[in-house]
């Protein structure tokens, strides 16, 4: 797959999944906290498969590319 993540998407999915997988681990929040799995993979890896569902694209090396 393409990346389609970048830049201040990708640094937020990953704060915002760590922050999540945090509070559920320290028992702040409850199970459904675990959901924060998805953002930090989506950031890690670049790739986002709703983002590719929908045609978005946040990566600015790929926009390059598929511009020429």
């Amino acid at each position: 797959m393409k990346n389609n993540v970048g830049g201040i998407d990708r640094t937020l999915r990953i704060l915002a999944g760590v922050v999540l997988i945090g509070l559920t681990a320290t028992h702040v929040i409850g199970v459904w906290g675990w959901i924060g799995v998805v953002p930090f993979l989506t950031g890690m890896l670049r790739v986002c498969p709703a983002y590719g569902l929908f045609g978005m694209n946040t990566c600015e090396s790929s926009k390059k590319i598929d511009s020429k």
